[in-house]
């Protein structure tokens, strides 16, 4: 199970920034301005050797100052319910405000192992900022600052210390995982009773009764599996209704640790915000996946039109990647349930799938000779040779060139294309790579 590390804070105190240094990117939209930060905040941060999650809460905030303090109360409570540590950010210019020390006492509360955070220590001078912070109740400051990166090698040391190592994991490979995500509601427990024939899921109508990732191994229908489960019930904490974020939290570790991810729509409501961000979730951990629509027993208009329209819709709002099954179904009445189940074992096993170099060529290099990628400065690209890479996460396949650097993105597209025409490869992310022969 990978750890995952959530980053709390008021607005204002660097968190999009840290996020940033943690994780190299540039990716949140950073300004002065509270609450600007909507980017989806998820990433990944490696040091010495070792990865964790990091999920920064402040791309969650709804701009409006009556309910600011209150959602970000709500987001410490949910980080700390889904999280293995919490990273409190505190400005060491600004002081300790009563936010903070509402914030301190939900972390002191919740015995989640919490780093305090001392950002925008530029200088010497702020350093002597720091002692403030300590009724807090949280221990020693770490002082840093995110826009230097002064600080932070030795905050993530210090973290690294109080993660647990990786255990790996006790599940023999060869047997697809699947998770089951979705957003509240979208009836994921019910798929799962659905698949197993038994309420091990308490179904509710409340959204979010489920907690903790577990695997279950099934071998039903002839299939042997397992399901990455988001099992047991939900602490008690029912602040967390409707709140987008806590379904993008809880999605995090299920879709980690699968290698297939069923992605339930609510048919009833169509493919909305927080569907595009479990599914962006699913896209940068490169899993394969089945989008079922769920509730497929209450659409009045089934016609054929009425199918392609939905299928057009979806598709569209998750382009580039367009070669997906996609599944209309109900786990209510099971209709088609057995067939979510056939077409997550097809999508691994396109996942693990493996081409023989010597069709490849056979099969490529004519299209590629007949539709050679564009001349640039009246240079010629030539590729003469391709292979699949061998035991990689997702097909990787490697196109030698003359002058790789000026192939474009637009025709690495045309060759992904080409090899999904040509092979059973719907569902599963692909890597192409063009490098010098």
């Amino acid at each position: 199970m990978g750890n995952l590390v959530a980053i709390v804070g008021r607005p204002n105190v660097g968190k999009s920034t840290l996020f940033n240094r943690l994780t190299n990117s540039r990716r949140a939209i950073v300004s002065d301005e509270a609450g600007t930060t909507r980017d989806r905040q998820y990433g990944k941060c490696e040091w010495n050797g070792r990865e964790f999650s990091v999920v920064d809460t402040g791309g969650w905030v709804v701009n409006s100052d009556d309910i600011f303090e209150e959602e970000i109360r709500k987001q410490v409570i949910v980080a700390t319910e889904e999280a293995d540590l919490v990273l409190f950010l505190v400005d060491i210019k600004n002081g300790v405000t009563d936010l903070d020390i509402d914030v301190a006492l939900i972390l002191r509360r919740s015995k989640l192992p919490v780093v305090l955070v001392a950002n925008k220590a530029d200088d010497g001078k702020d350093l002597y900022g720091q002692y403030e912070f300590y009724k807090l109740g949280l221990g020693d400051p770490f002082c840093v600052s995110a826009a230097t990166g002064s600080g932070t090698g030795d905050l993530l040391d210090h973290v690294l210390s109080m993660l647990k190592t990786d255990e790996v994991d006790d599940v023999e490979d060869g047997t697809p995982r699947f998770a089951v995500v979705g957003r509240p509601n979208a009836g994921k427990s019910s798929i799962i009773n659905a698949f197993i024939g038994e309420d091990r899921n308490i179904v509710t109508e409340i959204a979010g009764t489920t907690r903790d990732s577990i695997y279950t191994k099934y071998d039903k229908f002839g299939f042997d599996f397992y399901l990455v489960d988001t099992a047991g019930i939900r602490r008690k904490n029912k602040v967390t209704e409707d709140l987008e974020f806590y379904s993008v939290m809880r999605s995090i570790r299920s879709i980690e640790n699968s290698d297939v991810c069923i992605l339930m729509i609510d048919a009833t409501r169509g493919i909305e915000a927080q569907d595009m961000n479990i599914f962006q979730l699913i896209q940068k951990n490169n899993k394969s996946l089945v989008v079922v629509v769920n509730k497929w027993d209450l659409v009045e208009d089934k016609s054929q039109i009425a199918i392609k329209t939905f299928e057009d819709a979806i598709r569209n709002r998750m382009a580039p990647f367009v070669d997906f099954p996609i599944i209309f179904a109900s786990a209510v009445t099971k209709q088609r349930i057995f067939k979510v189940l056939e077409t997550a074992k097809q999508v691994y096993l396109n996942r693990k799938q493996k081409i023989g170099t010597s069709k490849l060529n056979e099969v490529m290099l004519p299209i590629i000779e007949a539709t050679p990628p564009p001349s640039i400065k009246g240079k010629y690209i030539k590729i003469k040779y391709v292979a699949q890479v061998p035991d990689t996460q997702i097909p990787t396949f490697v196109f030698y060139a003359n002058l790789p650097q000026y192939v474009k993105e637009p025709y690495r597209r045309f060759l992904e294309n080409k090899l999904r025409e040509n092979w059973q490869l719907t569902g599963t992310p692909i890597n192409v790579f063009i490098r010098q022969k």
